[in-house]
């Protein structure tokens, strides 16, 4: 299994984060704010297949770190999570650096599915806005 790196403020999200990729066999480390995880990231090499990423936390946010690990360990995968749309949207400014962004709140299934597909390199699903509303 993979070897993911969390940032997360919240202590119940990075609980509930840490034990479901635990339970799916993944070796996880898991800091509190994006400056503990740059730290890290950089004491372990870079050696992490996936970074999953708060965007919205104290010290350095999750686009910071994003861009923080994008440029020190290009072959990383980085996926971003938050709760607020305005975040979602300075997310979009990195493309090119981030695979995707989960919305919070989500459900285990989700959190999965989304980091199944970016560890296997899966083409993210667009949803249009027009058939996001439909449903």
């Amino acid at each position: 299994m993979a070897r993911i790196l969390v940032a997360e403020d919240d202590p119940s999200v990075r609980a509930f984060v840490v034990s479901a990729l635990t339970m799916k066999g993944h070796d996880v480390v898991a800091e509190e704010d994006g400056g503990l995880a740059a730290e890290t990231v950089d004491v372990e090499d870079g050696q992490f297949d996936l970074l999953l990423s708060d965007i919205k936390m104290p010290v350095m946010d999750g686009i910071a770190l994003a861009l923080h690990v994008g440029a020190r360990y290009p072959e990383m995968t980085i996926l971003l999570m938050t709760g607020f749309a305005d975040q979602r949207e300075r997310a979009h400014g990195l493309d090119a650096l981030i695979y995707d962004v989960i919305a919070k709140p989500f459900t285990l299934a989700d959190l999965l599915a989304k980091v199944d597909d970016a560890l296997n390199g899966r083409p993210v699903e667009v949803v249009s806005l027009g058939r996001q509303a439909l449903q």
